[in-house]
């Protein structure tokens, strides 16, 4: 019996790590079992082909792969109708009766996959004690629900990643759990379904770390809550501290409210800045709306701890529009809140409802209505209208291109505090929205979209437009076309060049006089007088570097005289 283990991952960098387990668990015992992923974008035609001469294909699903997988699935019964398709993961976990009733369709593990899977394959065909298998026999859908978890101290024997290629690991985003479960119970969320926590031996994810380490470049773990355990996470630190390679990155979910002050410490005293990323989901700063939803967030201490750690770790910080009570003022407050601590990265969601949570179970309290097709995004409630939950997409589109792509940063910052985050991008993604397509631009036209809002909606605030322009030139790696602002007169230039012996063979340079000092607004954002003219130097391989200027330098040129 030949058995594909795949899925479709969202981008060719992701690995999977599930079906590495299950092969990694069963493929000694059982010598006709591959596995092989492929991403959503590929074309369907071409991954049934390759299925379609296994005697079993199991996919692995999830929210953002279903689709696609269901149409490789029909695909490949075309091709080869005595072929069995079995479906497992997340996404078909849960109210799955209308997956199992589609033709092509002919297995569903529920739930965990290790035990039900290795029955699968120890049993086939007789299936009449695979636990948690939904299945049809003679017309019939079959299903014999069993309480049963993978002891997991069984990964101790193996490493997933052992049957990778080596120099792939490093090209891609590797997965490594060290726990199972979530300690709480957001209704929103699958990982609240399992209450409890089980850990693997320490041992066995310190070495499939390492090997990670040794092979990789980016690592994220997959824990919900990664700091449970003080003595436990300072241990991983540490460990990673001492084997990591330059240039790695690590993930981890956190939750910041209830960081222990050891760990604060720790990072504090030992862990250089930028190689610990942290994701925290905020969600919502509207407390009722976190209690309606059972869950518990002290935004006050969250905010504390993001910000003892800023100048250490990376910040991902996650928020969810549509939770119930959250009307618009409320999600701009939690926009204005969390904007505020000035993450790195913040990312704005649209509350979905997944298979098997509560929140989806009772949507018609607080009056949802949804996408009945995945992601399963809301479309209104009681409390967001679809005229407001559209703007609300964007301001979303606005913070995801100028923010997190970081091509204006600068001008977010001073619109921030000048304006309010909220709807000074709201302003921008409604113009965007308008003139061009968020989707398909130029670079160009993301700076002509500030400055067309700034002049329409701010009376053309000359600070601002500035900052725009300065965005713009620093944004480029080679010297960018003259845009926005001009240079200062090339006699000062040339002079400049010469005073500061500027390697102008090497590098390309533009100069600016701006009514601020940019350094000044750069490190403290504070709108202080210039006292001389900006010069961004470009190398062709990083951002514009801005070269300082000595007073000294500055009395020798023509632009001092002036």
């Amino acid at each position: 019996m030949n058995v594909l283990l795949t899925t479709l991952n969202s981008k060719y960098i992701h690995l999977n790590l599930a079906i590495r387990l299950l092969y990694g668990l069963n493929h000694k015992k059982h010598q006709g079992l591959a596995w092989k992923e492929f991403t959503i974008k590929e074309n369907t035609d071409e991954i049934a082909s390759y299925c379609k001469n296994f005697d079993i294909v199991a996919f692995g699903c999830y929210i953002w792969n279903i689709t696609p997988t269901l149409k490789v699935a029909q695909r490949i019964k075309q091709l080869n109708p005595n072929i069995k398709i079995m479906l497992g993961g997340p996404e078909v976990s849960y109210e799955n009766a209308d997956v199992i009733a589609r033709n092509e369709i002919d297995y569903i593990v529920v739930g965990e996959g290790e035990i039900p899977f290795a029955e699968f394959l120890n049993n086939y065909p007789d299936l009449s004690n695979v636990p948690n298998l939904l299945y049809k026999e003679n017309g019939e859908v079959k299903y014999h629900p069993k309480q049963v978890a993978f002891d997991l101290k069984e990964f101790v024997s193996f490493n997933p990643y052992a049957f990778d290629k080596d120099d792939e690991l490093q090209k891609k985003v590797s997965y490594i759990e060290t726990s199972r479960g979530c300690p709480y119970k957001c209704e929103f969320c699958l990982a609240s379904l399992e209450n409890t926590v089980r850990y693997i031996p320490i041992d066995t994810v310190k070495r499939n770390l390492l090997y990670l380490m040794q092979h990789g470049k980016t690592i994220k773990f997959l824990d919900r809550t990664f700091n449970i355990k003080k003595d436990f996470t300072i241990d991983m630190f540490r460990y990673i501290l001492e084997h990591r390679k330059q240039g790695q990155v690590f993930q981890f979910e956190i939750t910041a409210d209830i960081i222990h002050p050891d760990i604060v410490k720790f990072i504090q005293d030992e862990v250089p800045p930028g190689v610990f990323r942290f994701e925290i989901g905020i969600q919502t700063t509207n407390q009722k709306a976190n209690l309606e939803v059972s869950r518990k967030q002290d935004f006050a201490k969250t905010s504390a701890v993001i910000k003892q750690l800023s100048n250490k770790i990376d910040m991902h910080l996650d928020l969810i529009v549509g939770l119930p009570l959250d009307g618009w003022e409320e999600t701009k407050k939690s926009i204005e809140d969390v904007f505020k601590l000035n993450p790195p990265e913040l990312q704005l969601g649209f509350l979905k409802f997944l298979r098997g949570t509560p929140v989806r179970e009772k949507y018609e309290k607080h009056g949802y209505k949804f996408d009945p097709m995945p992601p399963y995004q809301i479309i209104e409630s009681n409390y967001l209208s679809k005229e407001e939950l559209h703007k609300i997409t964007l301001f979303e589109e606005a913070l995801e291109l100028y923010w997190n792509k970081k091509r204006a940063v600068n001008t977010l910052h001073y619109a921030a505090g000048k304006f309010g985050i909220f709807n000074f991008l709201l302003n921008v993604g409604t113009y965007f929205n308008e003139n061009f397509d968020f989707h398909k631009h130029t670079l160009e036209n993301a700076y002509d979209a500030l400055i067309a809002v700034i002049n329409e909606k701010y009376n053309a605030d000359d600070i601002a437009l500035q900052l725009i322009a300065l965005d713009y030139y620093i944004h480029h790696k080679i010297k960018p076309k003259t845009l926005y602002k001009d240079e200062i007169n090339l006699e000062t230039k040339i002079a400049l060049i010469n005073s500061l012996s500027l390697n102008h063979h090497k590098y390309r340079y533009m100069m600016f006089d701006f009514s601020f000092d940019v350094q000044t607004w750069i490190h403290s954002h504070q709108i202080t007088p210039a006292t001389s003219p900006l010069i961004l130097q470009y190398n062709g391989d990083t951002k514009a570097e801005i070269i300082s200027i000595n007073s000294k330098a500055i009395t020798n040129t023509p632009h001092a005289r002036n």
